[in-house]
């Protein structure tokens, strides 16, 4: 059963940092590529950031350029988030999914939640003072 499991959110200050992790069971991570996104309230879900199977491509949302790294460990099947610098407009739920890259994941479309098959629950992100 493939299973995404997304942890690492909670309440930080402006200005402060924190580290999402994705972890992946059920299938071979190293043969994905793995998708960031978020979906704040009364918003459509957007696109964070995107990691390619070998980790060797990456991509970032203009939001969130400069600011976040996404990074991955295929050994843990595990795929991170590091979020510094945070603004109150990153507020919302943070969600990750998955699609084998041999199944034709197109990069240039990284941003649509169509790209992907499997999705985690979320957690929770939420900047304030």
């Amino acid at each position: 059963q493939v299973q995404l499991v997304e942890s690492g959110g909670g309440l930080v200050q402006p200005g402060g940092s924190l580290r999402l992790s994705c972890a992946a069971s059920g299938f071979t991570s190293d043969l994905y590529a793995v998708g960031w996104f978020r979906q704040a309230p009364g918003k459509e879900r957007e696109g964070v950031s995107c990691i390619s199977s070998s980790g060797g491509t990456t991509h970032y949302a203009d939001s969130v350029k400069g600011r976040f790294t996404i990074s991955r460990d295929n050994a843990k099947n595990t795929v991170y988030l590091q979020m510094n610098s945070l603004k109150p407009e990153d507020t919302a739920v943070y969600y990750c999914a998955a699609n084998m890259e041999l199944l034709g994941f197109d990069f240039g479309s990284w941003y649509l939640v169509s790209e992907y098959h499997y999705w985690g629950q979320g957690t929770q992100v939420t900047v304030s003072s």
